[in-house]
Parts: structure tokens; sequence; C-alpha cells
């Protein structure tokens, strides 16, 4: 299958890194409105995670300041879409017009009607669209989701996930809550994707913290209510630069707990007769787990089932909400996905 990547961020970055792995793609285009990166430096790309960019070899592809162009390209069947967040629905309508597969980086959209009109316009082209929610594919989340979602566990009581960085300072656009959404969408959709996976969707949110992205500020700790447990979510961006990223959960279900942290051993069920069993968490790198999965369901036709576009927006809306409940301070809002 041939690919165009548009934006040459992290993101974008990291995406190309997976694709060469990945024997049944070729790459055919990119699009950056960057100079540097549109030749193939992509040493000053940075990120939360993972190391630094590095220097790739673009001689061979068509190059595109604009991606407009570039989801018209005509050797390419699927698109990349790892542009800044404001852009992904209307570049992902376009490429679906154009006739391409879409694998759309997470936050799907900002907005609820624009994911909608993202996974209608799918339907009408025939084509996969797909939201890039990697956490499904990273091995020690999806070990514990399976494990729950399985039922061997009983009954789960109640859930916390947590996920903190310091305010981003490598792309711009991402300080602009207009263009990403803030440390919310850009960062906590990840864990409220999660929540969706493994509990559904709960019967109402409360929520409080405080936004303040001039000073690299935005947290929120929220409740999700569901009829027999709730689950917290919390974290945000802390400040910019020195704060380090973390990521961790824990499931209390009837019988045991699971328990996770990035700054930790792997996770580990703590059964209620005491045994400590560390989850089975190996497995490919997510995002490459996460990309094969996406080729696969294009070249077969197939729906991506795993990873469905309708939860994806069912997360953009619930992460809207969250950010409603927020500005009431600990009101609980009805959840009405």
């Amino acid at each position: 299958m041939k690919i165009a990547v548009l934006g040459l961020g992290f993101m974008g970055s990291t995406h190309l890194k997976a694709l060469r792995q990945i024997p049944d793609v070729e790459v055919v285009a990119v699009a950056s409105d960057e100079e540097r990166r549109l030749s193939g430096d992509l040493s000053g790309v940075q990120g939360n995670i993972g190391g630094p960019g590095e220097r790739m070899d673009f001689s061979g592809l068509a190059k595109y300041v604009d991606w407009r162009d570039a989801v018209e390209d005509p050797n390419a069947e699927a698109v990349g879409i790892c542009l800044p967040t404001h852009l992904h629905a209307p570049a992902a309508m376009a490429a679906l017009r154009a006739g391409k597969h879409v694998l759309v980086e997470k936050p799907m959209a900002l907005d609820g009607a624009s994911a909608d009109a993202m996974i209608e316009a799918a339907h009408r082209s025939g084509r996969i669209l797909m939201a890039a929610q990697v956490l499904r594919f990273f091995p020690v989340y999806r070990a514990m989701a399976e494990l729950v979602k399985s039922g061997r566990l009983g009954k789960a009581r109640a859930a916390t996930f947590r996920r903190r960085c310091a305010a981003p300072d490598w792309s711009p656009w991402l300080a602009d809550k207009n263009a990403s959404g803030g440390g919310i969408f850009d960062l906590l959709i990840h864990d409220v994707d999660m929540c969706l996976h493994v509990f559904g969707a709960p019967q109402a949110v409360s929520a409080t913290g405080c936004e303040d992205l001039a000073r690299g500020v935005d947290v929120i700790t929220a409740q999700f209510h569901y009829p027999e447990m709730s689950v917290l979510l919390s974290g945000g961006w802390h400040h910019p630069k020195s704060f380090p990223f973390s990521m961790e959960y824990t499931i209390i279900c009837n019988g045991g707990t699971i328990e996770y942290n990035s700054a930790g051993p792997p996770p580990a069920l703590h059964a209620a007769d005491g045994a400590k069993t560390d989850l089975d968490a190996g497995g490919k790198d997510g995002y490459l787990a996460e990309i094969e999965y996406f080729v696969e369901c294009c070249l077969r036709g197939k729906q991506p089932d795993y990873c469905p576009p309708a939860e994806s927006a069912a997360a953009v809306k619930l992460a809207s909400l969250m950010i409603e409940a927020r500005e009431r301070q600990g009101e609980k809002v009805a959840c009405r996905l």
C-alpha cells in the first residue's frame, strides 16, 4: 500500500519510523510547511516521549508544502494525518473525498460534530477511517484491558488513570487551545479513550481543575460515574520543560487489583488471595502495532473493529464534557454521547 504522511513533527516522524518496518507499505509523499523538515532533516523534532528526531531520505518522495495538494497525490492510496489537531477534520474529509484511506492522529477532531462528519464521509467514500488511539496498542495497557474485559477478575469496582507531562514547548501550536484543544485533548484523550474501551460510556461526569495556558498549566481531576463504580482520571500539563512525563493506572476488581506506573516495574495483578503476578505485557511497539493494524484493515477492506472511529468520536465528545464539567467545578454533568 502506498501512503502519504502529512505533517513532519513528532508524530509524523514516529509514523515514518514505523512505516519503514512494514513490508507491504511504501511511503510515496510527505507534506510539511517547514522547508528543513521537507528536506528530510527531522533532527530538531521533539516530543514528550522517545528520543530526538533524525535525518531521513526523502529523495524519492513527492514533497508538498500544502497538505491540500498532498491528499490529491495520485500515487497515494492512503494518508497518515499528523497535522495540528484543528486540521485533522478538514484534512481527513479532503482525503476521503479524494478516495484515500485515512489514519488520523489523536484526538480525532476538536469537537464531536466534526468527528461525526468524518465518519459519515468515510461511509460515503467506502474507505477506511481510523483514529490513532495508540494506547489501545501499547502492550502494558492492552494486557490490562484484555484481562478486565475478559471478566476473569469479576466486576470492576473502581479505577484510576493518571497522565502528566510538562507543557509542550516544541511546537508553538500546542499552546494555542484553538489549535490543540489544550492538555485535555492533546494528552488525556488517551485515558478518556481507554476508559471507553474498557468500561464503556459513563452516566455522568464531574470535574475540578485549572486552565492557565499562559503559564503552561492545564490540569483536571475528573470522575466518571457508572452505576456500580467510578473512574478517576487526572493529570495534564504541569508547567514547561522540567516536569517529567508519566502515566499510570490502578484497576480494582472483585478478584484483584491491576497496577502500573511508567516509572516503575511492569504491570502486575495483585490477586484477592494475596498472590502477585506480573502481566504479560510483551509485544510490539504500540505505534508499529497500531499502523500495522491500519494497513491490514485497508488491504483487507476490513473496518477497524479494535479501534473503531465511532469510539474515537465518543472520546472527543467525552473530553469536551470533561472541560464543561471542570468549568462547573464539581457539579455532575449528564453524559449523553
